[in-house]
């Protein structure tokens, strides 16, 4: 898995296809808020609990992985056209040149976001204090066709309160 650090500003992190276009502006909505997910056809937007910065690990796969959304608190997935071959992961406000990239089979894709740590990070980021907890971001990406977005975990900050 390779792993770094982004900055969500906007509440954001972008995984778009190396040659996308995209514009977000249109996509984002209440229902896309409350998934944390905006979808464009090579591009989506990755919504996060914090504007700051998260923990982001991504793996590219071979073939759909196992279910594990018990260990995280919110998951959701989608399709994302990928022509290039490559695959950019920034914050939305990122410099594209400088974007972590990585490899995957042209074509269609599956991402699959899964965040934990939101809650720790919600009260760390709203504190004086030091950071206790960081968010976490894990991308999984594997060829597979065309398929509607997916919410398989939901978490609102109402219901941790």
């Amino acid at each position: 898995m390779t792993t770094f650090e982004l900055f969500a500003d906007y509440f954001q992190l972008h995984v778009l296809d190396e040659g996308s276009e995209g514009d977000f502006g249109g996509v984002w909505n209440s229902q896309s808020v409350l998934d944390g997910l905006a979808v464009l056809e090579d591009a989506l937007a990755i919504g996060t609990a914090v504007n700051d910065t998260v923990a982001v690990g991504v793996r590219v796969l071979a073939r759909r992985p196992d279910d594990d959304s018990a260990d995280f608190d919110h998951v959701v997935e989608a399709s994302l056209h990928a022509p290039s071959g490559r695959l950019v992961m920034m914050g939305c406000t990122d410099y594209l040149p400088d974007a972590a990239r990585v490899d995957v089979a042209a074509g269609w894709t599956r991402v699959r976001a899964s965040r934990r740590n939101l809650a720790q990070a919600v009260r760390w980021s709203e504190s004086e204090e030091g950071p206790e907890a960081m968010e976490e971001v894990r991308l999984q990406i594997w060829p597979a066709p065309f398929s509607p977005p997916r919410i398989v975990k939901r978490w609102t900050a109402e219901a941790q309160s």
